[in-house]
């Protein structure tokens, strides 16, 4: 049986000290902060970015710098036969398609599979502990490649946005769209389902909101997920949040109220996501449980 290492990076939202507990490593995200290189979780907390953002400095983000990822593979694959790296959604970064391209030198072909299941957030986190678990069960690197593959479409996330500010920072809507959504207060929510971040609908108030985002995380599970009654048995709940971790733990007690007895995961957001969605956010996703783990 070979012995397999899981790699993901810190969008998944897995900590340092969390991927260490989980046997799972975790490469921080890069971010530039006006002129100074800062990496995620290692010399830039959650606190520390927001009261940056909130600041108004120049934060953009970046990819890991291949050498380092490259250099982590190498010193892996001296402990274990393969590697499966699981890095945040193409759809949202060229990260993916760097490391696949990294994976296909001769001292990688064959032994390190990237991932490219499109997910993010607590749904990439549940991808990279799915990972780990197959590799326990004794399913080779292609084959928990192939697992994970072919599952990557049985997730969905919502988030509702508190501010239309940084999306306008960000250039992905107008300046005008953005002062009658402010005068509106309208909370928009967003859908990552795949590889897009798309538009999902627009609420009067956060209440309304966080009803939208329940309602639709029921649809997805009686419509793709093996419908509500066996929903405990099928998916995976999980909420995950800008900043306000305690309008976070309200909303898990809401969520449930419509799914009871759920062990739900609550996790920041990737901070690569709150540089375009900004602080007061909240998300709720599920995803399948993977069929060989039941």
């Amino acid at each position: 049986m070979s012995k397999i290492a899981v790699v993901t990076d810190s969008n998944s939202g897995i900590t340092q000290a969390e991927g260490k507990e989980l046997g799972i490593n975790v490469i921080p995200m890069p971010f530039m902060i006006g002129e100074s290189e800062f990496f995620e979780d290692i010399n830039l907390s959650q606190d520390e970015f927001y009261e940056k953002l909130k600041g108004g400095e120049n934060i953009s983000t970046s990819q890991p710098n291949l050498t380092v990822v490259g250099d982590l593979w190498r010193e892996l694959l001296k402990e274990y036969d393969e590697i499966i790296h699981i890095p945040m959604s193409s759809g949202l970064s060229g990260s993916c398609q760097s490391a696949y391209m990294l994976s296909q030198e001769d001292e990688f072909d064959g032994k390190v599979f990237v991932i490219d299941n499109q997910r993010i957030s607590v749904t990439q986190r549940q991808s990279a502990i799915d990972a780990r678990d197959l590799a326990a069960k004794g399913f080779s690197g292609q084959e928990i490649a192939d697992i994970l593959i072919r599952d990557k479409f049985k997730s969905s996330i919502y988030i509702m946005l508190d501010t239309l500010f940084y999306l306008k920072k960000g250039g992905r809507i107008t300046p005008a769209a953005a002062a009658i959504g402010t005068l509106l207060k309208l909370k928009p929510v967003l859908q990552i389902q795949g590889e897009k971040l798309d538009a999902f609908s627009k609420a009067r108030t956060s209440s309304i909101g966080r009803d939208q985002m329940i309602n639709a995380i029921k649809n997805d599970i009686e419509t793709r997920f093996g419908g509500l009654e066996k929903a405990k048995e099928n998916v995976y709940l999980e909420i995950a949040y800008t900043y306000d971790l305690t309008a976070a733990e309200d909303f898990k007690q809401q969520v449930l109220t419509h799914f009871p007895g759920f062990d739900i995961v609550v996790n920041p957001l990737s901070l690569s996501v709150a540089c375009h969605i900004g602080p007061g956010a909240i998300a709720l996703a599920t995803c399948m449980i993977t069929p060989e783990l039941k």
